[in-house]
């Protein structure tokens, strides 16, 4: 039988200690100008203590129009550098492996903090974006792959491409708006374009030891479930990736889907996989959640709310059969005396988690 403990061998780079993933969690405990924090380090390095077979930065901004929020992490110039080289070298110290997910809000940037209109593939005026011209577009993927160049060079074994949740690469996926003409949008092939150009570029620039890995919605924000499963397919078939973690807010959640029944896990477990790694994210919050994902058919199990109330989530699971996170909600004492849980991202928590800070 698989084990949560057992090690994973990937296309490229070092082998992961075990099937656990840190999720790549918002914490808006960087610096304003995106630098690492000391609160942010700290975060992480715990996660790697803790027994994450791969620990995630949140999602890490490729260029200064896709910050999205206050405090993230950017990824998107040399000034960055000095600060993700200590996070790499000090997560290496842990054990774990190390993974920068790279992202660029599109649409969903805060047009107050970059001092531009939000740029996405169309006129969004109800969102303060404008339509990204081809040139533009072209030099997205470039800030991605310069990204993903940038993160190896500071020691990181590999990067995730955030192509979940509605931000700029979901937004190029989405059918019901992306009807560009220039080759970038309209057709379904034309809107997987610009994730696939951003996926092989990263991949003929970076070295055969840096493992490159993509994050998706399965369904929602103009992705259908058959396109999400088409997306899905077609990347694990093009050899780009090591894995693939699909992000299904709940594991054990039905297709949103009108008329599809059974659960959204199984349209994706049973793909083939030619040697990548099946991720699956949502509502993890005990062994037993871990072991069902992997009974499904996932080989990786990405844990959120799990790691944020213990950050040897991992290890407790792995060693305890019957292991059930901590009571909620938790007072911030807790979290940051004992979960390396920074004052910044305590109050995230607390404005946006309803049952999670006491």
């Amino acid at each position: 039988m698989t084990s949560l403990a057992d090690p994973l061998t990937l296309p490229h780079g070092p082998a992961w200690p075990n099937r656990f993933s840190l999720a790549p969690l918002t914490n808006t405990q960087s610096h304003p100008d995106g630098t690492l924090s000391d609160d942010e380090h700290d975060w992480l390095v715990a996660r790697g203590r803790g027994g994450f077979g791969l620990t995630m930065t949140c999602a890490t901004y490729v260029a200064p129009a896709g910050r999205a929020w206050g405090g993230q992490l950017g990824i998107a110039s040399d000034e960055h550098l000095p600060g993700l080289t200590r996070l790499a070298e000090s997560l290496r110290a842990t054990g774990t492996r190390s993974s920068v997910q790279l992202h660029h809000g599109g649409r969903r940037s805060d047009a107050t903090l970059n001092g531009r209109p939000n740029q996405c593939p169309w006129d969004d005026p109800d969102k303060g974006a404008v339509a990204m011209t081809t040139a533009e577009v072209e030099q997205s993927v470039e800030d991605f792959v310069s990204a993903a160049v940038r993160a190896e060079r500071a020691g990181f074994d590999g990067a995730q491409v955030h192509g979940a949740h509605g931000y700029l690469v979901g937004q190029f996926l989405d059918g019901r708006h992306n009807r560009r003409d220039d080759g970038w949008g309209g057709s379904f092939e034309h809107r997987t374009r610009f994730l696939l150009e951003v996926l092989r570029g990263i991949r003929e620039r970076t070295s055969d030891d840096f493992q490159l890995a993509l994050r998706l919605t399965p369904e929602g924000s103009g992705i259908t479930l058959d396109e999400g499963r088409e997306t899905a397919r077609q990347v694990l078939a093009s050899g780009l990736v090591d894995a693939l973690d699909m992000s299904l807010w709940d594991v054990r959640m039905a297709p949103r889907t009108p008329g599809e029944d059974g659960l959204l896990i199984d349209r994706f477990t049973d793909l083939p996989r030619h040697g990548a790694l099946l991720g699956v994210a949502g509502g993890v919050v005990s062994t037993e959640d871990a072991a069902w994902c992997l009974e499904r058919g996932a080989d990786v199990v990405t844990v959120g709310t799990g790691a944020i109330l213990h950050h040897d989530f991992a290890a407790r699971a792995i060693a305890d059969p019957a292991f059930v996170v901590r009571p909620r909600p938790v007072p911030r004492a807790v979290l940051a005396d004992e979960e390396a849980v920074g004052p910044a991202f305590l109050d995230y928590l607390a404005r946006g988690w309803d049952d999670l800070i006491a």
